[in-house]
């Protein structure tokens, strides 16, 4: 017993470092971007015949920079109408206490997040905000680290992107493959096989008990200002004072008309296209559901004003990583690139057995500078694929390695955590400290995941 007891003590110390660490040395996810973007600039400069000037992609990323800001302000907006706080207050008001909590939304965050990783990373933080208002006691900072640490899920969930773009097919995924893959792969191979839904199911178990142990003692609990999650005063106007003008915005009749408009149409893209969840999608629900629950136009602006707020890192900082990708990715005149540089260094170092872990550990690497699944598919694909294929691994195996690398790092990478940041009106150097853990034990957990299959 006394055994048990000192090595929760050893953990809880040794997680209480972690935090302070992060909370005195990790900066703003600015400066930390832009500590990256220096680091590769050096290293295209000294590692390659690349001139950064020629490689840079500032501005590739713009669209997606929009699709993520929408994420954050139409979810942010959602969660702020009437009905849904009033859904997300009656789930968290049957929380008993903050032990409870944590756990509770770390497995609603995973199985969002495995369902559909832009959904589960806003609803988890959302969901996690509410808590905040109605638990006591609990600490704030590790609450919204557990809702982020259902994001380590997503790729192998059914919205990851590299299983899906293996069962297209096609001669796109050829060329990705650089030839190693000309045929599709279906999804029972790759998300559904045996090695995945163990990953999948284990992390869904290790990672809320993880976050349950790593809840501070009572001393050391952080709880939130309640008046930071307070909601501005809605300002109700006198019908017989109101402007035209004023009437129409507070007219509950356009919003239902415009709602309606919004859900014929998701309607029929669900008909002709399934129920393929993805940002577009997301975000063209979260807007129309967003308008209807508000009841007007008015409020809804209001809200949206207020949501709009949280979008400020998203804007600034994702132009930037667009630049650290492109010199990350951009080849000299012999083709080669920083991003090869590091997944050929764990390919050469691989064995048949060795192979899917040291793939999965590169692309965690290349993670930190590329932290975009479609992006890290794209430049270490050409080189995991046929070499996972000349040492004897098979096809899926080699890209669920990729995949896995992608989605282990986001835990340490400021990049998706903004969303849920911005949310939660908090700074990345407030959960770090909880993502560092949680990035330890998963990496061991999937490490083993390969290693068993």
């Amino acid at each position: 017993m006394e055994n048990v007891k000192e090595k929760k003590g050893i953990f809880k110390r040794f997680t209480s470092m972690c935090v302070r660490v992060m909370e005195r040395w990790l900066p703003d996810p600015f400066i930390f971007c832009a500590l990256l973007t220096f680091l590769v600039f050096i290293g295209a400069v000294v590692f390659t015949k690349a001139t950064p000037l020629d490689v840079v992609g500032f501005w590739s990323l713009l669209a997606f920079s929009m699709q993520m800001a929408l994420v954050l302000v139409t979810g942010h907006t959602l969660a702020s109408s009437r009905p849904f706080k009033k859904m997300l207050s009656t789930f968290a008001s049957g929380i008993k206490g903050p032990k409870q909590a944590i756990f509770i939304v770390s497995i609603v965050s995973g199985i969002a997040c495995a369902l559909n990783w832009g959904f589960g990373l806003v609803i988890g933080a959302l969901f996690a905000k509410e808590i905040a208002k109605k638990v006591k006691g609990v600490d704030y900072r590790l609450l919204i680290a557990s809702a982020y640490t259902g994001f380590l899920v997503w790729h192998g969930g059914i919205s990851g992107s590299i299983p899906l773009q293996l069962a297209s097919g096609g001669e796109a995924l050829a060329k990705q493959t650089a030839g190693a893959v000309t045929e599709a792969i279906p999804t029972s191979q790759t998300m559904f096989s045996p090695m995945n839904i163990f990953i999948v199911v284990g992390l869904l178990i290790i990672v809320p008990l993880l976050n349950t142990a790593m809840f501070p003692s009572k001393d050391e609990v952080v709880e939130v200002d309640q008046k930071l999650l307070a909601e501005p005063e809605e300002v109700v106007l006198d019908p017989s004072k109101m402007t035209p003008a004023e009437k129409i915005e507070n007219s509950g009749i356009v919003s239902i008309l415009l709602s309606i408009m919004g859900f014929v149409y998701i309607g029929y893209y669900i008909k002709t296209k399934g129920f393929a969840l993805n940002l577009n999608l997301v975000n063209f629900i979260f807007l129309f559901l967003g308008i209807l629950l508000h009841g007007t136009p008015r409020r809804y602006l209001n809200a949206l004003a207020e949501a709009i707020k949280g979008a400020a890192g998203i804007l600034l900082q994702f132009p930037f990583y667009a630049g650290i990708m492109g010199i990350m990715v951009g080849a000299d005149a012999d083709g080669m690139s920083l991003a090869k540089l590091m997944s050929n260094f764990f390919v050469n170092i691989s064995t048949e057995k060795t192979f899917p872990v040291f793939s999965f550990i590169s692309a965690g690497v290349v993670n930190f500078f590329v932290p975009s699944g479609g992006g890290q598919w794209a430049v270490q694909a050409p080189i995991v694929m046929p070499a996972g294929q000349a040492i004897g691994v098979s096809a899926a195996k080699s890209a669920m390695a990729i995949a896995w690398g992608d989605a282990w790092t986001n835990m340490i990478q400021p990049f998706w955590a903004l969303p849920a940041l911005g949310i939660a009106g908090l700074g990345a150097k407030d959960i770090m400290g909880y993502c560092l853990i949680v990035t330890i034990v998963s990496g061991l957990f999937i490490c083993t995941g390969f290693i068993l299959f």
